[in-house]
């Protein structure tokens, strides 16, 4: 029961980071698609996305390939995760859309050219912009927990907490 409470408040940081972060995203499309008749994301759907891209980050910073730079400047870590986790996302953002186009086409080849040649890019690079900057926000302030350490983080950002009695 411990190993799964701590893994719980391992998991919540970057859920609860990435659910507010791809809402805003959602919202972003919802303007964008305003009388396209497309329809937006729905609030479960993201929540869903939330907590995959939160146990993938877990995951992911498990691996070595992921923590290249661990002593070095924090800006090789920062830029080298954000690189990683934009190109996954560019690649899930670019599947999410396929599934929809595969279903209309009813195989994934022509479903794969009916997106080729309806997808608006300059919406999805939009899109991938901002998850540019989420992404890499949310890499920095990881890379200063690992480094700071959590509770120096949070006295730095929200002032002194008490000191826990021993």
């Amino acid at each position: 029961m411990k190993k799964l409470k701590e893994e719980f408040f391992k998991l919540l940081p970057p859920t609860i980071y990435f659910f507010v972060a791809l809402h805003i995203v959602a919202f972003v499309r919802v303007l964008m698609l305003e009388k396209t008749g497309i329809a937006p994301s729905s609030s479960i759907s993201i929540a869903v996305a939330a907590l995959i891209l939160g146990k993938a980050v877990l995951l992911a910073d498990m691996l070595p390939l992921i923590n290249r730079f661990p002593n070095k400047p924090l800006i090789y870590n920062v830029v080298w995760k954000t690189l990683i986790y934009l190109l996954v996302s560019a690649l899930i953002h670019y599947l999410e859309r396929l599934v929809d186009f595969w279903r209309q086409a009813g195989s994934l080849v022509a479903g794969n050219q009916k997106l080729l040649a309806e997808m608006v890019w300059p919406h999805f690079w939009a899109i991938q912009l901002i998850l540019l900057v989420l992404i890499a926000m949310y890499c920095t302030i990881h890379e200063l927990v690992r480094v700071i350490g959590r509770d120096k983080l949070l006295r730095i950002f929200f002032g002194p907490l008490p000191v826990a009695q021993v």
